[in-house]
């Protein structure tokens, strides 16, 4: 398609002209060359249809943008002319604005709006505070570096390693930009009664000696205060478990992993007389010795 210069079609010198001045310019040649006054003159006919496409792309700002790309690309940048290293900005940013006042477009561009970063930290909680939910307070330093408190919500069921997001609670935007967000990575920390791996919960249950050898029932305490009477077998070794379903950790939907208890049998650290004269004829009569190859 050939390029048509509007802006010679209705004698205008370049593209920094206002929309007024460019309703002139077409009141003038379309009088100029008004079929009224050119009668049977087929070029004239020819010129009013240039003058009148003209005047509707260039007196629309929107339409007069989008070609003043073209324009620019065509013709203004081969005008030679001497250009400080601000004309130049001017003419480069009016290949893409196209914007006859090139300086008001670099001001316009400098105020755009810039969103804010997001900024990330890590919480530790423990495995109760992320089974129960709960309300942690950290503080942040803000961009002043003054302390910044912020109160967190911990939902019920949350998984280590998941990340809370605060919208607006990250770093100020500029410009009038939105601020960025706060995210904040959970760590679950193991405890002294559980420990955590996936949504399945480990504890110890204590046992004594003869429990060990004769089996016995006992009662293991859940994370909800619940307890589960289990069976545990005669023969059975330290550092055996025993699963007890649905007695685990809860996911975000409500769902329930396993509690598992390992055996851990204990001696005890004083024995009266009597209970020093069975463990030694236990000895004397057993024949059972965990060292023989």
């Amino acid at each position: 398609m050939r390029f048509k210069d509007y802006y010679k079609i209705l004698e205008l010198e370049d593209s920094s002209v206002t929309i007024e001045q460019i309703k002139s310019a077409y009141r003038k040649q379309a009088k100029k060359y008004h079929p009224d006054v050119n009668v049977g003159n087929k070029l004239a006919e020819e010129k009013i249809k240039d003058i009148n496409e003209a005047y509707r792309i260039l007196s629309v700002p929107a339409s007069k943008r989008k070609y003043d790309r073209t324009w620019n690309y065509n013709v203004g940048r081969k005008q030679k002319k001497t250009k400080t290293s601000g004309e130049m900005a001017g003419e480069f940013f009016g290949m893409f604005f196209g914007n006859g006042d090139a300086k008001e477009e670099i001001a316009e561009a400098k105020q755009q709006a810039v969103r804010g970063e997001n900024i990330e930290t890590e919480i530790k909680i423990t495995i109760e505070e992320g089974f129960f939910g709960a309300s942690k307070t950290i503080v942040l330093k803000n961009i002043e570096g003054k302390p910044k408190t912020i109160t967190v919500k911990i939902p019920e069921g949350i998984q280590n390693g998941e990340k809370i997001r605060l919208i607006g609670q990250g770093k100020p935007g500029k410009n009038g930009g939105k601020n960025g967000d706060l995210y904040i990575k959970i760590d679950i920390v193991d405890g002294k009664k559980y420990s955590l791996k996936d949504n399945n919960l480990y504890t110890t249950i204590p046992i004594t000696p003869w429990e060990a050898v004769l089996g016995t029932k006992a009662k293991v305490e859940s994370i909800d205060d619940t307890k589960t009477a289990i069976y545990i077998p005669n023969g059975i070794q330290s550092g055996e478990t025993i699963e007890i379903p649905q007695k685990g950790y809860r996911t975000r939907t409500g769902e329930r992993g396993n509690l598992i208890a390992q055996v851990q049998i204990v001696v005890p650290e004083s024995l009266t007389a009597e209970e020093k004269e069975m463990f030694k004829k236990l000895k004397e009569i057993s024949k059972f010795n965990p060292r023989k190859v």
